[in-house]
């Protein structure tokens, strides 16, 4: 099951719970209530066994004048239960039966341990309902997910061909008419739309695991010199050194790729992007249209232009992520934008 099928699974579950909680809680204080009123008479139905057989364990007995203020067969509390009662040989006196408050509090203890026992083992039925229900309730989105990725799969696969049909006759094409400018932005639009399969395949099927050590200025020059050629105008700053990279080549490759095409596609005429290392932080920056609210930016699908469909730097945190590479990102309309790649646990 994939992230965000968990995700929407967990929330399901999540509210389903809670409002199972909800009325489980409501349903329990009343019944607890109700208990506690219950004990109160047992205890009034047991001063008056104790007036009338004598049989008073548990119970303190005393003899008291009648009075006005004193009703009989009243349950009256104050601390300790109490009650009074007629005596029948005693015209003048009352029977004060005494149930003692610790004797309540020992009773009340057991009655909301035992209530929260039950009240527990219901929550644990509430969850699995909650989790089954949740799960029944994700199976036709999942399966309207699996669809549109199988036919997303499908549509990729079937790129392969004309693709490389077109990359063997421009390779023929160069030999018959030698280097020429145009046939190299045919190169490059070609691997542009190489690098979006790519984009999504990762998306699709996730990052490979594997790792190996490379040269970060090599790469970022090597990739710089593929960008020059799609924006020509834009001038590019490299101050890298001699740093060398762990990880899994290809994944940090199309973290790099669609940072900079985002440079150079959002900058100004005659912008600059500039990529530099310090403190073991890769920065990117470009004097473009800045973003206006940099915080949603990883969102999946958001964008705050017409151009692209807004899942380039989604799959820039999710690589990110997945290569323990911590990202920021700092931007302000027209003054530019700069990414912080945090390469602490990757650089060798």
């Amino acid at each position: 099951m994939k992230t965000y099928e968990l995700e929407s699974l967990f929330k399901s579950f999540l509210i389903f719970f809670i409002l199972l909680e909800v009325l489980l809680a409501i349903n329990f204080w009343h019944e607890l209530q109700e208990r506690k009123a219950g004990v109160e008479e047992k205890i009034q139905v047991e001063m008056q066994l104790c007036a009338y057989t004598l049989h008073c364990e548990g119970l303190k007995t005393d003899f008291v004048e009648k009075t006005e203020n004193k009703e009989k067969n009243i349950l009256y509390k104050d601390g300790d239960f109490y009650s009074y009662f007629k005596v029948p040989t005693a015209e003048k006196y009352l029977m004060k039966v005494v149930y003692p408050q610790a004797g309540y509090l020992l009773r009340i203890k057991k009655l909301e341990e035992k209530t929260y026992r039950k009240f527990l083992l219901y929550s644990l039925l509430a969850a699995l309902v909650s989790f089954l229900f949740a799960y029944y309730a994700l199976m036709p989105l999942r399966k309207a997910l699996r669809l549109n990725e199988e036919f997303v799969k499908d549509i990729l696969h079937d790129f392969n061909t004309p693709i490389s049909s077109m990359r063997i006759n421009l390779k023929l094409f160069k030999r018959e008419i030698g280097e020429n400018q145009k046939i190299q932005r045919l190169e490059n639009n070609i691997e542009t739309i190489l690098s979006l399969q790519n984009n999504l395949q990762i998306f699709l099927k996730g990052i490979p695991s594997q790792s190996e050590s490379f040269s970060l200025k090599e790469l970022a020059e090597d990739r710089v010199h593929y960008f020059k050629i799609l924006y020509p105008d834009i001038v590019y700053n490299i101050s890298l050194g001699k740093t060398v990279l762990e990880t899994n080549k290809d994944a940090f490759t199309r973290i790099l790729d669609n940072l900079l095409s985002n440079a150079g596609k959002y900058n100004i005429a005659n912008g600059q992007v500039s990529i530099t290392l310090k403190d073991r932080y890769l920065s990117i920056s470009d004097t473009g249209k800045g973003i206006k609210n940099p915080s949603k930016v990883f969102d999946r699908y958001y964008k705050e232009q017409d151009r692209g469909i807004g899942i380039g730097l989604h799959i820039v945190k999710k690589l990110c992520d997945e290569l323990r590479v911590p990202i920021k990102i700092k931007s302000k309309e027209d003054q530019g934008t700069t990414i912080l790649l945090n390469l602490s646990k990757i650089i060798v």
